[in-house]
């Protein structure tokens, strides 16, 4: 099994040029970057895990101007989407800025998607119904793919609709960087069945996590897909029992750092690094 690291990739964090190669160094396989273009004063939306929303979220710096930093400073480190928002995007831009990321960085994108949890965010920037958002993104995710991989482009649904068109340059991984669907519950697997090539979901309590995965495996076989990689977000400071249980769920990548203890102080982060770089022998396969 693998490890990664997600960062709230703020200001105030260790810059990308600095943490690329200290993950590296550490022999971490992949950064993981999500990414709010804003955060709206007046929502009613609730943060998802309850009590206030941490305030990283308003200072979030783009994801793809970031990884393209640690793309320069690294060599081997995978560069996650984890997750983009490709609803509030272009798709026709968004295609373009993950072809070029992946092109400049020989290959190393792991593109990384969900829907978000702030109804007014999205509503900011499409006039999709927040009910229909999971629909929308496979369309977007379809789109991409034909983007990504057709000489000649095109794509004709109910989100999205464009005519043959010239998007390039082309990816530099064939047939695209792959797709991860970070979402997890009924709707999360079904849509990583249907269209994604991974699964992300976020593990904040361990307690269900192989029902999870089971269930997950279940549906996939289901629909003929078997062999469907999962790259486990991990809350809070796993230990090395938990992570030898995601290694025995045959999970591919455990990722570390989102809400670990002490997550607002980036001094805190430089140990974190080393605490799990010396679980890499014990946790591989």
């Amino acid at each position: 099994m693998k490890i990664g690291y997600t960062t709230m990739n703020t200001p105030a964090d260790i810059s990308p040029r600095v943490l690329g190669p200290l993950l590296e160094s550490a022999g971490f396989d992949s950064i993981w970057i999500g990414e709010h273009s804003h955060i709206p004063v007046s929502r009613t939306t609730p943060y998802p895990t309850g009590g206030e929303m941490p305030w990283q979220y308003t200072t979030m710096m783009d994801p793809f101007i970031s990884l393209t930093q640690i793309a320069e400073h690294t060599t081997d480190l995978i560069l996650g989407l984890g997750v983009a928002l490709p609803l509030e995007h272009d798709v026709l831009v968004l295609a373009k800025t993950v072809a070029t990321l992946d092109v400049l960085s020989a290959g190393r994108v792991h593109f990384g998607v969900g829907v978000g949890w702030n109804q007014e965010e999205l509503a900011n920037h499409n006039p999709v119904k927040w009910s229909l958002r999971y629909r929308a993104l496979g369309e977007c995710v379809g789109a991409l793919r034909s983007l990504w991989t057709d000489d000649e482009s095109e794509y004709h649904g109910e989100f999205y609709n464009f005519e043959k068109l010239w998007s390039r340059p082309k990816p530099l991984q064939t047939p695209h960087p792959p797709i991860l669907f970070g979402a997890g519950g009924k709707l999360g697997t079904q849509h990583t069945v249907n269209w994604a090539d991974g699964w992300m979901p976020l593990d904040v309590t361990l307690g269900d996590v192989t029902k999870r995965v089971k269930k997950f495996r279940e549906v996939a076989a289901a629909a003929g897909r078997f062999d469907i990689p999962i790259s486990m977000v991990a809350f809070g400071n796993p230990s090395l029992d938990t992570l030898l249980i995601y290694r025995d769920l045959g999970i591919e990548r455990v990722i570390v750092g989102s809400g670990r203890q002490g997550w607002e102080d980036p001094a805190g982060v430089p140990g974190f690094i080393e605490h799990y770089a010396d679980m890499l022998d014990r946790v591989a396969n």
